[in-house]
């Protein structure tokens, strides 16, 4: 039997300061396929060549993945500013509407780091572009050398909403994760609920409120050793689950505009 497909977001990056590729991460795609027990499908996140009501036809689920650029202010109805970074206004176009027609439709996703503030920016809310920078704020940004394990080594404590999604899912009300983001939620979005949150306040994990469908998003990365971390490991298998749920019940049809 076929396994349910999971669409990877992929990323824009340029090889040898001239190629052009849409790239979604080897640690996306073992999560998706050795946890979730998915089949990982990289997905460009250009609008130029994919249209969300195709994407929603074609997978099951969804892989909100990190990324360097962020979500452009305008998306939240603010100026853009040096401090808010690089953009990527092509996976803005995709994502952005893909994670509202899920939420309306039940079908499964989940944010990781960029992915969950495009969760929070598509329903609605607003972003700080610099963490760091507010008072009482830690560093949550990658460090900058060392090795990958060093990079994502696990840094500080996420504190859970007692008997929340989260903590029922881990089993803890309170874990260690990674940090590798420099922006985070400043106003949550409509029905976005805040379940999470590391040692400084900041935001860490979330869930929409009353959707159908699976919606869990987290700031930090789980993908890096999603086969053996107690922390990341519960929450790509929930999400499995509930890709392989929505596959079997068989997908809603799309509304097709006009």
């Amino acid at each position: 039997m076929a396994r349910p497909v999971v669409g990877i977001i992929g990323n824009m990056s340029i090889l040898n300061e001239t190629y052009r590729v849409h790239a979604g991460g080897l640690m996306n795609s073992e999560a998706v396929a050795q946890v979730a027990e998915c089949l990982p499908l990289i997905i460009p996140s250009d609008p130029h060549f994919v249209a969300v009501d195709d994407l929603l036809e074609q997978c099951d689920g969804f892989l909100l993945t990190g990324g360097r650029p962020n979500v452009h202010p305008s998306e939240y109805g603010e100026e853009e500013t040096p401090a808010h970074g690089a953009f990527d206004r092509c996976r803005d176009a995709i994502t952005l509407p893909l994670i509202r027609a899920c939420v309306e439709r039940g079908q499964p996703f989940l944010g990781v780091c960029r992915g969950f503030q495009e969760v929070n920016v598509a329903m609605g809310g607003t972003l700080y572009p610099e963490i760091r920078d507010l008072p009482g704020r830690m560093n949550h940004r990658m460090p900058p050398d060392g090795t990958l394990e060093e990079k994502f080594a696990l840094r500080h404590h996420v504190r859970f909403a007692a008997d929340g999604v989260f903590a029922r899912l881990m089993g803890a009300e309170e874990v260690m994760t990674n940090t590798l983001h420099g922006q985070g939620i400043k106003d949550p979005g409509a029905r976005v609920v805040v379940d999470g949150w590391a040692e400084d306040g900041t935001p860490e994990a979330l869930y929409v409120k009353d959707a159908p469908g699976f919606t869990l998003s987290v700031q930090w990365h789980p993908e890096f050793n999603a086969v053996n971390d107690p922390v990341s490991r519960p929450l790509f298998r929930a999400f499995g689950e509930a890709v392989h749920a929505w596959a079997a019940r068989g997908a809603v049809p799309v509304r097709r505009r006009a």
